[in-house]
């Protein structure tokens, strides 16, 4: 029942009246209080711009009150003004003044002298709930919530389930509740335009005040501050408004912008109550009441995240100490102090706070509780928290909650409000997912788990349906839930869920279920689900249970019709055919039986939006088909007996009517433009006729004026077809082959009655544009389009449901609808005005009640035209279920949403078997040849029993030798085919390779090379180096290049230093390459010399350079010890002057002048010392050549090293295969071990990764197959784990050192031929050796040692040698990396000078612009200065001129006058007189003037004369 406030109180007193009828005086003094609001800058992108624009703007505002303060100190004429006048008593509105309910509420809107009554339609209940609201949770006491519900406000009493109602006064929806500390008084902002909010007392639900112009569109969010005294609340878009009131006195004290995109919250300080908080889209900004010189001000400092990402701030509160804790999208918390993020909160493991984002945050008895969306409610030690500081680079400090609660699975909270029940903390929670939650969070030992109190569908309602047969509704939505309510008990029944959110339903007509106890529900993954509704208690006999549910639901059957949503469910009028729309463009046919059997399906050209069978007054039953995209058909109902067996479900052969809107809205516009501009000219018509007959009657004479010429009228509009046609919302059948249409987009605004052409069926539709032959405009529904149309059972009232939730009824008189029927209406706003559009009206068996649901998750139920009274002996009765239901087994769902549909399970299943049918043919064509094989096998086995010379050769075997022949030849074609097939492919991948490496590879001048020590795991790497730009070489060939850079950076001594070490280097590694060669050479011709006089000669080679470098050092070092003796010699004394200096410092202080310095203000750039853009891209260009010439020589130098390290590779194989030979001579105890050889590394030779031919990518191939195959087999295997780690970790020594493996080999096969070798020599010579053989056998023996030792002492000197060389080059590459580095600093800082010089560059070039046009206006307007001056010149000579001849006819005057003459005063006051145009009454004046002078030819000369002077 509608809630009935309490009487209101009528104002006594004389004061209590004139506050009342001061409510307009004081509304105007609100908006002046506004115009000393503070001047807060709007957000922008960059916060430091923000503040700038903030702080100007607060300087403008201060410097505009002074300067009017000062006119006022010196104009006392304006400041004594205000004082003359009486001070106006400012009058206060008493305590004890209220509204009356009855005048503020929202009625129904009713068409004038219609006769339709005002409670045509009165609310009964409220089902559903808006629960995707930020905040819709309001609790008065412990038995009394609040919550919003489209343009209601519901007051559900906890105890007796019992509901009442506050209508918005608006009618354009409401925006936010909130209640007074007190809870006294509870606040309602409203939505619509210049919205209200209305301050309710409670419990007597009595406005109390209306606070008015504090948003221009709607209220988001408000706040009471701690002592109830002032109330904060924020706007919508556009103007985003925050504003402070003095809610009692209806008053604006202060308002500001909020921010520029939507604020979610508005909060007081509870412990500081001139601080406030806001906080929305990538914001939260911090306020400030401040009293400035100028007046009271709101001051507002935007949060900066710094480091952190930017995020939605949904939760905050705010700390005693003026911190602030907010919560972040990810699920963390934030410590905001002085405007900055302090510190980052998460818990142990860097896990956030909540999975997801925190939706509220509060302050309770010293603890911190946040709500979450994952469902958690988590308490936190506030001392923790407000003294949490960031403990490294992060900004993140970990830590736990003292206590947290799950409230359950699939839960997303997102407001909880605290009451207190006999002393107990009681919580009642809001979750998005749809229901009502009562928690205790005192975490003891006797804490009652969550109670879940209502559960609601979650966001919007999809579809509604009714019983046929008793007061009983189904409603579905995307939150996967099928919902059964009675109206009449105002209670849910029953809730089945899914796995998929459901978008159609229908209740099964008396025809199809005579109990009315089934239902059709089609969901968006394409399944429909047939589902009972029963009385449990009817099975209880049966079964012998006990059921205590009022009604349940049982799923009958399901299947899948569609692959996407399902959008429109019908049955046939008869009942026999069930039919289904989809999105997916088909439309399905079932056969209703106990089991429902699919007919066929056919496709349509759109996605369908609804359908309609044909009603019991048309002789054929034929569906109408309404797809989104403006296309309309119509078919007939198919037979299932007609449709034979076949390999799909689709029905080609069915008669099918295609209608395709072409929109005629500019048209209708076009005609009634052209209409009225008509009727605009024949009123001005008609009221000229009427003037000039007022005229005639008068007796006045009405000259005819000449004709006017016709005004210019505007242009007529264009026509206006949409490109993409409009969407058909809803449509219903007039009579056979016409229906109307309601659409959406441009064509809103009419009801279009449209028929089938009568032509044939099978035309090409989608080229069709047919038109409407009659509209029905609707009024205002131009941008308000009605998405649904129903009638009651009896036809006589037909109910509209709007875009923005309101709710319409036209009653109808006659059966045919027409523009005289549908003018007048009935009119209410229900639902949510902005999201709330009606996505479902129904009316019950009887026309008692009518249901709406929409997409604010709101579903009301209302009565026709009944008294209360006789509904409270109405009752729903519900179903029993059907015989045999407790012994069914459970009907098969379809769960997941890839299932095959029915279609494509049939054409899978002829597919299959097509297939099996082609598998059994192969199997038998396979057995016949296993058959013959066998054959042929067994004749082979024989063969081989004869004897040879009976024996057929294999040749023989062959029938035919062409036959081999000619699939040798099938297989070449077969071959160059493939070849041509891949050609193309083949030159598309070596075209992407060569782009690829022009892109890549071809642009480097040195790739990254890396050179390894043999020893040490020292190593060096080239620059990767890009080819420099000729534009930097052209550069470089410029005189200024080497000063440039030189005086910037290097000086020459470094350089000196640089390049003498690199020459060393380069001296050195030379020489070490040249020796390395000649020794090489001489391994090489072991044959020709010895290794004894190789080795004796380099001794003596080396004794002679030591002997010589001695003798060097020391003649360097005599030769130095002379130079000082010489140097001292010649030093001067310590007060010995240069008598050069001494002159040059005395000529210096007589002739230069004094040099200005730079911070003179008279210092002047010299022009060789400017610095502009070209000059500095030329600075750049030259630092670039030379850096890219300083890597370049250092990686030549590597490249080099490189080199080196290859020929000693080379030198220690053939010293080792040396060694190797005179070790074969030595027994095994007398052999040293061989050294290593070493290894060139991959990243030593990168060139060799593009080095590749087919047998490689072959190899590659079969490689990865291999592996692939590999792993296949041994993933089942349990000891795979073991062997794949050995397998891929482990590498064998033929995978790591395949040389040297080789050489290993080798080795050991030299080794083991001399030692099989020797005994067979003392085998055969068994004399014992001579005293002088053994002589030369140990001589050998000895030689062969010397040489062991030498040749190794020679490989690893190499080796030393190579390192040290490595390491030297290494030390200058790190010198030279410093250097880099320095020169990569001063890149930059030049590239920004660069960058300022272009900007400076730019602004110069736009003042020499401006300069050089001002120079053009200044010689233009000194053109036009001498040209003037000229004619003023001449204009100054004809002055002169005239004044003579002025002198000469005032003399021929006088002397035409005469003496004595009667009229010379009159005449020289004629000729005195200024002469002006003449006009039309004149001229009878100027004749007599002329007949005066008539008689006066001299003085008619001289006027002449005069007049022509003029």
């Amino acid at each position: 029942m509608e809630a009935a406030p309490g009487k209101e109180d009528v104002p006594s007193s004389p004061g209590e009246q004139e506050g009342a009828d001061e409510k307009p005086a004081e509304g105007a003094q609100a908006d002046h209080s506004g115009v000393q609001e503070s001047k807060t800058s709007l957000p922008k992108e960059s916060l430091i711009a923000e503040e700038e624009e903030e702080e100007l703007e607060q300087v403008e505002s201060d410097v505009d009150q002074i300067q009017e303060d000062v006119e006022e100190q010196h104009d006392p004429e304006v400041r004594s003004e205000p004082e003359k006048r009486p001070e106006k008593v400012e009058k206060k509105i008493s305590e004890t003044f209220y509204y009356k309910y009855e005048d503020l509420y929202s009625r129904p809107f009713v068409t004038e002298d219609s006769g339709i009554p005002i409670n045509l339609l009165t609310l009964e209940h409220s089902f559903g709930y808006d629960c995707m609201r930020t905040v819709n949770l309001l609790m008065m006491d412990s038995q009394t919530l609040l919550y919003i519900a489209g343009n209601h406000v519901v007051l559900l009493d906890l105890k007796t389930k019992s509901q009442s109602y506050l209508r918005s006064s608006s009618g354009g929806g409401i925006g936010v509740i909130t209640a007074h500390p007190t809870k006294q008084y509870f606040a309602v902002g409203e939505k619509g335009k210049k919205p209200n909010l209305i301050i309710y007392e409670y419990p007597s639900l009595r406005p109390y005040r209306i606070l008015r112009g504090g948003t221009e569109e709607a209220y988001v969010s408000a706040d009471f501050n701690h002592s109830g005294t002032l109330l904060a609340s924020v706007g919508s878009n556009p103007d985003y408004m925050l504003t402070i009131w003095d809610w009692k006195q209806e008053k604006i004290v202060l308002r500001s912008k909020a921010f520029s995109q939507d604020v979610y919250k508005v909060t007081f300080s509870p412990d500081n109550e001139e601080q406030l908080t806001t906080s929305g889209t990538g914001h939260i900004k911090f306020w400030k009441m401040a009293l400035t010189f100028t007046g009271l001000k709101l001051q507002g400092a935007l949060g900066r995240f710094g480091k952190t990402a930017v995020t939605d701030v949904i939760g905050y509160v705010e700390l005693p100490d003026g911190k602030v804790i907010s919560g972040a999208e990810w699920g963390n918390l934030l410590l905001w102090e002085g405007g900055l993020i302090k510190v980052e909160l998460c818990r142990a493991g860097h896990k956030p706070c909540h999975s997801g984002p925190v939706s509220q945050l509060i302050l309770d008895e010293g603890e911190l509780v946040t709500v979450g969306k994952d469902g958690f409610v988590r308490v936190w030690d506030i001392e923790t928290v407000d003294a949490a500081d960031t403990v490294d680079e992060t900004g993140l400090l970990e830590m736990e909650p003292m206590n947290e609660l799950l409230v359950g699975k699939n839960v997303s909270l997102s407001f909880m409000a605290k009451v207190h029940d006999r002393g107990q903390p009681i919580w009642y929670a809001q979750d998005a997912n749809g229901a009502l939650w009562k928690l205790d969070l005192t975490f003891s030992n006797i804490t009652r788990d969550p109670e879940c109190l209502y559960t609601f569908h979650s966001g919007k309602i999809e579809a509604v349906s009714v019983s046929p047969v008793t007061y009983l509704m189904a409603t579905t939505a995307l939150d996967r839930s099928v919902r059964i309510y009675d109206f009449i008990s105002k209670s849910q029944l029953s809730e089945i869920k899914f796995k998929q959110g459901g978008t159609a339903l229908t209740w099964a007509p008396r025809v199809v279920n005579p109990k009315g106890g089934l239902i059709a529900v089609g969901f968006e993954d394409g399944v429909v689900r047939i589902i009972e509704v029963y009385d449990p208690k009817g099975l209880a006999i049966v079964a012998g249970r006990t059921n205590t549910g009022k009604a349940e639901m049982n799923l009958k059957q399901a299947f899948k019709p569609h692959t996407t949503a399902v959008t429109a469910l019908a049955y046939e009028r008869n009942g026999d055919v069930l039919a289904t729309g989809s999105k997916d463009k088909t439309v399905f046919f079932f056969a209703v039986e106990d089991k429902y059997e699919p007919i066929g399906f056919i496709c349509v050209p759109g996605p369908v939006q609804a359908l309609q069978w044909s009603p019991p007054s048309h002789v054929k039953s034929t569906l109408l088909v309404l797809c989104e995209n403006g296309f309309v058909l119509q078919v007939p109902a198919p037979h299932p007996e007609e449709e034979g067996p076949m390999s799909t479900y689709q029905i080609k052969n069915l008669p099918t009517q295609y209608f395709h809107f072409y929109s005629i809205k500019s048209r209708i516009k076009l005609e009634e433009e052209i209409a009225r501009r008509e009727k605009k000219k024949q009123e001005k018509e008609k009221a000229k006729l009427e003037w000039i007959k007022q005229q005639q009657e008068m007796g006045k004479q009405v000259e005819e004026e000449p004709e006017e010429e016709p005004e210019e009228e505007e242009p007529l509009p264009p026509l206006y077809i949409p490109e993409e046609p409009s969407p058909i919302l809803c449509g219903f059948y007039s009579t056979p082959g016409k229906f109307w249409l309601s659409l959406g987009g441009y064509d809103s605004g009419f009801l279009y009655h449209c028929v089938f052409s009568s032509d044939e069926y099978h035309d090409n539709f989608e080229n069709r544009q047919d038109e409407p032959f009659e509209v029905i405009h609707m009024e205002d529904t131009d941008d308000n389009p009605i998405h649904q149309i129903s009638f009651c059972t009896s036809k006589l009232l037909m109910f509209c449901g709007m875009q923005n939730g309101a709710l319409r009824v036209y009653p109808l008189r006659e059966k045919d609808l027409s523009a005289n029927t549908l003018k007048e209406y009935w009119s209410f706003s229900v639902h949510d005005n902005d999201y709330g559009q009606i996505q479902g009206i129904c009316s019950s068996y009887d026309d008692r009640f009518l249901i709406t649901c929409g997409g604010d998750g709101n579903i009301f139920a209302f009565n026709i035209l009944s008294p209360e009274d006789v509904h409270k002996e109405l009752k729903a009765k519900i179903p029993s279920p059907r015989s045999g239901l407790e012994k069914e087994k459970a009907a098969e769902d379809i769960e997941d949403p890839n299932a095959y549909s029915i279609e494509k399970a049939k054409q899978k299943k002829e597919y299959e078997q097509i297939m099996k049918k082609a598998e059994d043919k192969k199997s038998k064509k396979r057995e016949e040849l296993s058959a013959l094989r066998h054959e042929f096998l067994s004749l082979l086995q024989k063969n081989q029993e004869l004897p040879k010379h009976m024996q057929l050769h294999r040749e023989q075997y062959e029938m035919d030798h062409r036959i081999f022949e000619e699939l040798d030849r099938q297989t070449a074609q077969r071959i160059q085919l493939m070849q041509k097939e891949m050609a193309w492919e083949q030159e598309k991948h070596l075209t992407g390779l060569q782009k690829l490496q022009n892109r890549f590879r071809d642009s480097l001048e040195f790739d990254a090379v890396i050179v390894h020590a043999i020893q040490s795991n020292h190593k060096i790497s080239t620059y990767r180096l890009l080819a420099i730009s000729e534009k930097c070489y052209q550069d470089k060939q410029r005189s200024t290049w080497k000063k440039t850079v030189l005086k910037q950076e290097w000086k020459e001594t470094e350089q000196r230093k640089i390049l003498s070490k690199t020459e060393h280097m380069q001296r050195t590694t030379a020489a070490r390459v040249v020796e390395g060669e000649s020794e090489a050479e001489k391994l090489k011709k072991s044959e020709v010399r010895t290794v004894t006089t190789r080795l004796i000669a380099n001794q003596r080679e080396q004794i002679k350079r030591i002997v010589e470098k001695s003798d060097k050092v020391r003649a360097k070092i005599m030769k130095r010890k002379e130079e000082w003796e010489e140097l001292y010699k010649n030093k001067p004394t310590d007060d010995y002057e240069n008598p050069k200096d001494a002159q040059d410092i005395e000529e210096a202080q007589e002739n230069m002048g004094d040099y200005k310095l730079k911070t003179a203000a008279d210092y002047r750039v010299p022009e060789h010392k400017r610095m502009n853009a070209e000059k500095k891209m030329m600075q750049l260009a030259s630092l670039e050549v030379l850096i890219h010439e300083k890597k370049a020589n250092m990686n030549k130098q590597i490249m080099s090293l490189r080199d080196l390290k290859v020929s000693i590779i080379d030198e220690i194989k053939c010293l080792v295969q040396e060694l190797k030979s005179i070790q074969a001579a030595l027994d095994l105890s007398e052999q040293l071990p061989l050294p290593p050889i070493p290894q060139l590394h991959p990243d030593e030779v990168p060139e060799k990764k593009f080095q590749f031919d087919s047998d490689i990518l072959l190899k590659f191939k079969h490689e990865q197959e291999a592996k692939a195959k590999l792993q296949e087999q041994l993933e089942g295997s349990p000891s795979f784990g073991v062997f794949r780690e050995r397998f891929l970790h482990g590498p064998s020594l033929r995978e790591t050192e395949p040389v040297t493996r080789a050489a290993s080999v080798r080795s050991m096969k030299i080794v083991s031929s001399v030692v099989t070798e020797q005994p067979k020599v003392f085998e055969i010579e068994k004399a014992e050796p001579t005293e002088t053989e053994l002589e030369i056998l140990k001589r050998e023996k000895i030689r062969n040692i010397y040489l062991q030792e030498t040749l190794i002492k020679r490989i690893n000197a190499l080796v030393i040698n190579f390192d040290a060389e490595l390491r030297f080059l290494r030390h200058m590459k790190l010198k030279l990396d410093v250097q880099m580095k320095c020169a990569d600093l001063c890149h930059i800082t030049w590239f920004e000078e660069l960058l300022l010089l272009k900007n400076f560059e730019k602004h110069e070039d736009l003042l020499q612009g401006r300069v050089n046009t001002l120079l053009s206006e200044q010689k233009a307007m000194q053109q036009k200065l001498n040209s003037y001056l000229a004619q003023m010149k001449d204009r100054k000579y004809e002055i002169a001129k005239l004044q003579d001849c002025e002198e000469s006819l005032y003399a021929t005057f006088q002397a035409s006058l005469g003496e004595n003459n009667k009229f010379a005063r009159f005449l020289t006051k004629v000729l005195k007189k200024k002469i002006k145009r003449t006009k039309k009454k004149e001229v009878k004046r100027e004749a007599g003037w002329r007949h005066f002078f008539f008689f006066f030819p001299g003085l008619w000369i001289c006027y002449t004369y005069f007049l022509a002077i003029k």
